[in-house]
């Protein structure tokens, strides 16, 4: 079993710790912590990630890791193993209500990150440095942005077999092919050869119980597998698919859709209408594939170019 050892904390087996790792401070010198929780169990197994709030504003992500950690706490018998659960990351977003740092730049294209570099950037060298070395696998957890929602689903590069393995565990109703992204967290992961899954559920700034359910469920189903909690749930039939599309605006207008996330579309069916604010022009949004919508915007005010329905195909 390797040793764990966080700033400079030796994790023994059977040991809980709430740790807060120094990052950085407030224009005010108000200090900054990342609050990590660690639960281990006596037996050794492996070690996973779970985490939210990379984009400050994805609240939806880090009431589910926090939830988790709530359960491990309360009644969920950790087998063995060990668990990392970092609820919230991007501090600074989430005071600010924003995805962003101050400085606008996104942590999830910051990695492997500096030591010098930009405030996102450091934060990444951190989680490069001091908690990926440390873990087998996570589950990093996101939502949609801004007015829109995504129906909870995994994301997974399917030629990493490994990685979509663990995808298959989870058990979420839709597992999309998405490629590495470079600069990722979950691609940093990759290159230390540690498998990161990308839950994508909800929306930005709203909590969505049934995203939460979902994504705690599927959690629960992942370490099961892995031997390190007993079986507590059955998987959903889940469909993979090989690619995803948004259907954008023709037109300017207001946007009412009549179709309901997970649903399943048939090419050529009309999802939608764009009308004037007056009823005197009205176009119809058109399914251009058979496949199952995966994410919708709640906007209902549009401009001509903006995504619209996301649409997954088998």
């Amino acid at each position: 079993m390797k040793e764990l050892i966080l700033n400079g904390v030796r994790i023994r087996p059977g040991q809980n710790l709430n740790l807060e790792l120094p990052i950085a401070k407030l224009p005010t010198h108000t200090l900054i912590d990342l609050p990590i929780f660690i639960r281990s169990a006596k037996k050794p197994g492996p070690v996973v990630l779970i985490s939210g709030g990379i984009h400050g504003d994805e609240i939806n992500g880090i009431a589910t890791a926090k939830k988790i950690l709530e359960e491990v706490d309360e009644n969920l018998d950790l087998r063995k193993g060990t668990l990392i659960i970092i609820p919230l990351v991007n501090i600074y977003g989430f005071l600010s209500n924003s995805r962003t740092f101050p400085d606008g730049r996104d942590l999830n294209r910051s990695f492997p990150g500096s030591k010098k570099g930009s405030l996102a950037s450091q934060i990444a060298y951190i989680l490069s440095n001091e908690i990926i070395p440390l873990i087998d696998y996570g589950v990093d957890f996101h939502t949609g942005g801004r007015m829109l929602t995504n129906y909870p689903q995994i994301r997974v590069d399917y030629s990493d077999q490994e990685a979509l393995d663990l995808a298959k565990s989870f058990g979420s109703r839709f597992v999309v092919n998405s490629k590495y992204i470079e600069k990722s967290f979950r691609k940093s992961a990759y290159k230390s050869n540690k498998r990161i899954l990308v839950y994508e559920g909800g929306e930005s700034m709203r909590l969505d119980e049934f995203a939460i359910d979902e994504g705690v469920q599927g959690t629960k189903r992942l370490l099961a597998s892995l031997g390190m909690i007993d079986n507590l749930s059955e998987p959903s039939h889940t469909i993979f698919l090989n690619g995803s599309d948004w259907i954008r605006a023709k037109a300017s207008g207001i946007f009412n859709s009549n179709i309901q996330l997970g649903e399943a579309v048939k090419k050529g069916q009309v999802l939608a209408k764009i009308s004037d604010p007056y009823g005197q022009v009205k176009i119809p949004v058109k399914a251009p594939s058979n496949g199952f919508v995966i994410g919708i915007n709640n906007m209902p005010v549009i401009n001509v170019g903006d995504a619209l329905i996301h649409v997954g195909k088998e």
